[in-house]
């Protein structure tokens, strides 16, 4: 393989922290060096150069399995190059800015602003920023509408991207649903793009911009148009039919309604069986085995449970194979497997078995995230984890049984108990348990009921060990609690954000009620929740102020020793609003800034949801019933199987036949 120098020098390289972030060179990298041949002696255009950018440094984004697809996917193309590039920290951006020298891709040191298309992966609302210094040291025009003919497309995917509104003023298209096929159709259009520049009639950047528009999935924040409305007053003063953000189309032809895509059968879906290896330790230094996507559960604050339906799952032959081909490709030791409930897999003791076995002898052990405690099997972690013994992690998110339904979890205190006398009696002795503050209708009797809930496992692990008479390791529980966001596309959209006043509270409450030598408390940061609520429902109105937040030295805000939450504030009261404006109690008949997008549940059951919620009433999961959330209409995925065989009450509307109750199920 050729080898592209890098565009520093030794001395720059070894003063920075981990230089090998920026060297690329790693193991199953992809460099088309045909392709850069020609395109270095001749110029050809027919061919596309996509650098594929994550707003973070390295060894997280080298843990992203969504860069690992993609970037399959495009360098299987005939006619796409993809590469990589990261944020870099803050010490490499200094040099950079010093020395005027543009940030450059892993793979041939090629600048940002030498590439056709920039494609984004947004997971985190914090990395907002981050997006906009790759940019400005790419040497690409921060706003789109100052990008000329020859600057890159620049576009975005991923689950911040459903709600994009806040940086609509930065990317030229953002990508809603699974990205397999869209951004090879997105390629395409600026492949012809290209192709056009050498013809009587060259393709105009609006013109390229417009036909994206026709991709299924695509959204180009320019063409449409937003007014905001900040009560019932001003809407109805302006013929609007509710107060909120209006986003419609500004010219005929463009798409009122932008449907996200998604892949129907996984099985056929291309997957990178020979990842890139870094040369590093990253964030998760193992391989990815993607068991499915989709969620059958349906908890009331989780966005990825309702953007990600339907629930596909791969076959076990497949992921066997693909393990196979994983192992024998990357040398790691532990291989992942990764959905988000990966016990909720149907043939899951199976997979794990026929992995287990294919295995053996080579020293690689599967490793799981957070369990459901009403699935766990003693038996079957046996098995996982009989090569390296590690702790177990479950989430019962709630203290107390009234909340566990208000937000849909499910779990019954007797699963709660019951996993975990199997678990002690398995030899286990180390247990994270994960829980959220700030919850709808959270009382100070449910955040006592977490201490009290911590106090009675560690109860239940002596009395285990005073039955069965054997020696019990030191008992360790992690007791660790997030803070609730509304987040876009799920029941709790509309719900009000606790203040940072009272979510300090709570958290002390718990935390002098939690004392135990055996527990520990670990919470997040307070000062990052409140601001990512303002990202997360915001508008159009924030592009100014994330523009002068970065430019104010704003950036690497996932960070919690780099964010500055007085500085956005005085920022974002500046351009005449406040927290308040977007951490409030939204109406249920005011238009959210992301209700031009459809993400196949629909509107009408998140608010059926919403009801139950506060009627403390659950939804069983979609294996149980069908309850109509519209996903049945992507055509594909379990709750399409079960909708061709149920009654009426699975048309996607919220409504139950026979149960006399719109929503209820």
């Amino acid at each position: 393989m050729k080898q592209y120098p890098v565009p520093l020098s030794k001395s720059d390289l070894m003063s920075v922290e981990s230089p090998a972030r920026y060297v690329g060179g790693e193991f199953n990298a992809v460099i088309k060096e045909d392709m850069m041949e020609e395109l270095e002696k001749t110029g050809k255009t027919s061919y596309v150069r996509f650098a594929f950018c994550f707003p973070d440094i390295y060894e997280i984004g080298m843990s992203n399995l969504a860069l690992q697809i993609l970037y399959h996917v495009l360098n299987e193309s005939d006619f796409v190059a993809c590469e990589r590039a990261f944020s870099p920290w803050l010490d490499m951006d200094k040099i950079l800015r010093e020395k005027n020298i543009p940030l450059y891709s892993q793979e041939t040191k090629t600048p940002l602003c030498d590439f056709d298309i920039l494609g984004f992966t947004l997971g985190y609302e914090m990395c907002y920023t981050n997006v906009l210094q790759m940019m400005d040291l790419g040497k690409i025009p921060l706003l789109a509408k100052d990008r000329g003919e020859d600057d890159p497309v620049i576009c975005c995917g991923g689950p911040c991207a459903y709600n994009i509104e806040p940086m609509a003023d930065f990317f030229d298209i953002a990508m809603m649903g699974e990205g397999e096929d869209m951004i090879l159709e997105l390629s395409e259009k600026v492949r012809e793009y290209k192709l056009s520049k050498n013809t009587d009639h060259p393709m105009t950047r609006k013109e390229l911009l417009r036909n994206c528009d026709a991709i299924e999935g695509i959204y180009v924040p320019s063409l449409y148009e937003v007014s905001y409305y900040p009560d019932d007053a001003s809407a109805k003063a302006a013929g609007a039919p509710a107060c909120g953000a209006h986003v419609v189309p500004a010219d005929d032809g463009v798409k009122k309604v932008i449907k996200k895509r998604i892949i129907k059968d996984l099985d056929t879906c291309t997957y990178p069986t020979a990842p890139v290896v870094s040369n590093l330790r990253v964030v998760h230094d193992r391989s990815y085995l993607e068991v499915f996507r989709g969620c059958i559960r349906g908890c009331r604050f989780c966005q990825a449970g309702f953007i990600y339906r339907p629930v596909r799952e791969k076959s076990v032959e497949v992921l066997c194979e693909q393990g196979r081909q994983l192992e024998q490709n990357t040398g790691y030791d532990e291989m992942g497997l990764l959905s988000l409930a990966t016990s909720d897999y149907t043939r899951f003791p199976e997979l794990a078995e026929n992995l287990l076995s294919t295995f053996e002898g080579h020293h690689t052990s599967l490793s799981l995230p957070s369990l459901r405690l009403d699935s766990f099997s003693l038996d079957l972690m046996e098995k996982v984890q009989s090569t390296r013994k590690s702790g177990l992690t479950f989430a019962p998110e709630a203290g107390t049984q009234r909340l566990r339904d208000v937000i849909n979890k499910n779990i019954r205190e007797e699963d709660i108990f019951s996993a975990l006398r199997l678990a002690f009696m398995g030899g286990w002795s180390t247990v994270k348990l994960y829980f959220m503050l700030g919850l709808p209708t959270e009382t100070d009797e449910d955040v006592l009921g977490i201490a009290d809930l911590a106090k009675r496992i560690e109860k239940l692990y002596f009395d285990v060990g005073r039955e069965t008479g054997q020696k019990m390791r030191r008992l360790d529980i992690t007791v660790s609690t997030s803070l609730f966001i509304p987040k876009p596309f799920t029941p709790f959209q509309w719900e009000p954000q606790n203040s940072k006043e009272e979510l300090i509270r709570k958290q002390r409450l718990l935390k002098d009620n939690l004392r135990s030598r055996n527990i520990r408390y670990a919470w997040h940061d307070f000062d990052s929740s409140v601001w990512e609520v303002v990202l997360a429902r915001g508008d159009r109105r924030l592009g100014p102020v994330l523009l002068e937040g970065y430019q104010s030295g704003l950036f690497f805000d996932a960070w919690d020793d780099h964010f500055q939450l007085g500085k956005w504030v005085e920022i974002l009261e500046k351009h005449g609003m406040k927290i308040e404006d977007f951490a409030r109690e939204f109406s249920e008949e005011e238009i959210l800034p992301w209700d031009h997008v459809s993400v196949g549940v629909n509107k009408k059951f998140l608010l059926s949801e919403r009801h139950k919620a506060h009627a403390e009433t659950t939804t069983p999961s979609c294996r149980e019933h069908c309850s109509g959330c519209g996903a049945a209409t992507f055509g594909a995925g379990e709750c399409f199987s079960k909708r061709n065989t149920a009654s009426a009450g699975c048309s996607g509307t919220g409504e139950e036949k026979g149960s006399g109750k719109e929503g209820e199920a």
